[in-house]
């Protein structure tokens, strides 16, 4: 993988066995974005814009909390990526908080609220 050129605040992959690292997916968070690099051979890095975060749940199935991880399911105003999980992750609770924490930051440094998010929303839908 290419290197970032941002500062990293937060990087893990997706756990699959017992809770070990044995998978191709990359998840990094940066002051501005969240960056998913899926694949071996073929890769694919998916960006998406702190800002247009609306939700962010965390999801611990029985599986999970056995093995100390869980799944952070996010809702954004991305077109391309309306939902994404950064599943199975090592201490999912902490990173939900900073990534709350990041999203707010982002949104008032850009002085954006989630109304207007909702607003576009709306007028798409009315425009079709």
């Amino acid at each position: 993988m290419k290197k970032i050129s941002e500062d990293v605040i937060w990087q893990d992959r997706k756990r699959t066995f017992f809770g070990l690292p044995w998978s191709f997916t990359r998840y990094f968070i940066t002051n501005e974005k969240v960056l998913i690099d899926v694949g071996l051979l073929s890769r694919t890095e998916e960006e998406i814009r702190l800002y247009r975060i609306t939700d962010v749940t965390l999801k611990r199935s029985l599986g999970e909390r056995i093995f100390g991880l869980g799944t952070i399911h996010c809702c954004s105003g991305d077109k391309s990526t309306p939902e994404f999980d950064i599943k199975h992750i090592k201490k999912p609770r902490e990173t939900k908080e900073m990534l709350s924490n990041l999203v707010e930051a982002e949104r008032n440094e850009r002085r954006i609220g989630l109304r207007e998010f909702l607003d576009s929303e709306s007028d798409a839908i009315d425009n079709d």
